[in-house]
């Protein structure tokens, strides 16, 4: 199985709007993020999105990805929803209302927020979503088994996902021990770090960030859902222990 990295970026994405900051100036396309979402490509050959943020169409058009059949969601936060207006296309060329995964609070928001697609009498080219509420027990997707992991974002408990031995975990700052004992031993953890220093109040830090993969020991992690406060991606990778990577826009890895 393959992912993608669609985009590694926090909710603003790097460049900030209007920063001047010298990573938001930088001229390395690895300290450019889009908002942060991965593509799934598994054993199927089916593709499985995890997050459709406002920088959805962009990065479908950027890695020339032409197919979609499945999306997961982790939380309703705009950066990780807003962009599910522009699945109409994949959706018109499937021909089937794009199945649609999350915890029952997020499956209740979306229609909210996309109160035009689920509408009785939809205009024409409008979006459909098959809206499926799961829980915390592993459920399937075209053939490929899916663990949800509930991590707290802040006071809002949202999900990660664990697909074979790699998991991804986006706005994090907390994981009860019961959840942390789905992620020992991972081949392949993908966590978000936002910045080197501070405090935040839901998302991990970077040392943070680092007890957490010493805790855990996959075998390698990367990590996501950057600001530009984590610092120019190559001075940063290189201060990171060997098996600790800062992922970036375009990158592929196989599990």
């Amino acid at each position: 199985m393959k992912l993608k990295f669609l985009g590694t970026g926090t909710s603003q994405g790097v460049p900030v709007i209007g920063s001047h900051d010298p990573v938001c100036l930088s001229a390395d396309p690895k300290d450019k993020r889009l908002r942060s979402s991965v593509l799934i490509t598994t054993d199927t050959q089916h593709k499985i999105l995890i997050d459709c943020g406002p920088d959805f169409r962009q990065q479908m058009l950027y890695n020339h990805e032409e197919n979609l059949h499945a999306v997961l969601i982790t939380h309703e936060h705009n950066d990780h929803v807003i962009g599910m207006d522009d699945l109409r296309p994949l959706i018109f060329k499937n021909g089937y209302d794009m199945p649609v995964y999350a915890m029952e609070r997020v499956a209740r928001e979306i229609p909210e927020r996309f109160p035009y697609a689920f509408a009785k009498d939809k205009y024409p080219g409008a979006p459909s979503f098959a809206m499926h509420s799961i829980g915390s027990n592993p459920f399937m997707i075209l053939g490929t088994e899916i663990t949800p992991v509930e991590v707290m974002h802040g006071r809002l408990p949202i999900f990660g996902y664990k697909i074979k031995n790699l998991a991804y975990i986006t706005d994090a700052n907390g994981i009860a021990e019961k959840e942390k004992n789905k992620l020992h031993n991972l081949d392949v953890l993908i966590l978000n770090c936002l910045r080197k220093s501070g405090i935040h109040h839901s998302h991990y830090i970077l040392p943070q960030a680092l007890e957490l993969v010493r805790e855990l020991q996959p075998k390698v992690a990367y990590f996501t859902h950057i600001s530009h406060k984590l610092g120019f991606h190559e001075e940063t990778e290189r201060e990171l222990p060997e098996n600790v990577h800062l992922a970036y826009d375009g990158l592929e890895i196989c599990f």
